[in-house]
């Protein structure tokens, strides 16, 4: 699920108990935290969520596009950061499965991740996210 309140500078991605066996989605959440200079306060994290739809049905080594229809998995994002607060326009990339196993999946995210100001449309920006996901069932 992907919640913005539009009162206040926020938006949540809550993972809902699904299972591919019934019929539901497999979802991967995940968050990095980074800190690129010694210094306080750049320091910030990105939340990701990616709706795998029947994981099973997913081919190893094969990268899927991110994104809106028509990509193959639609992906969300939230940054947490001491800067001006941000929310989420897209993520675009792909997402490719290194190994999947009965309640294991490996992959690796090469994405882009962008926001807009919430105060004004006209300020954009990208975060880069180049990284290993492990997820388990």
């Amino acid at each position: 699920m992907v919640d913005t309140d539009p009162a206040l500078t926020i938006v949540r991605l809550r993972v809902e108990p699904l299972d591919s066996a019934r019929g539901g989605h497999d979802v991967l959440a995940a968050r990095f935290e980074f800190n690129p200079t010694p210094s306080l306060g750049d320091e910030y994290a990105l939340g990701v969520a990616f709706d795998l739809g029947d994981v099973r049905q997913l081919r190893r080594a094969t990268p899927y596009a991110l994104g809106p229809a028509p990509a193959r998995v639609p992906a969300y994002a939230t940054v947490a950061c001491l800067c001006r607060p941000l929310k989420p326009d897209s993520v675009r990339g792909t997402f490719t499965i290194s190994s999947r196993g009965i309640a294991q999946i490996i992959a690796r995210l090469d994405a882009t991740l962008f926001f807009t100001a919430w105060d004004d449309t006209s300020r954009h920006v990208t975060y880069r996210l180049r990284q290993r996901i492990d997820g388990m069932r």
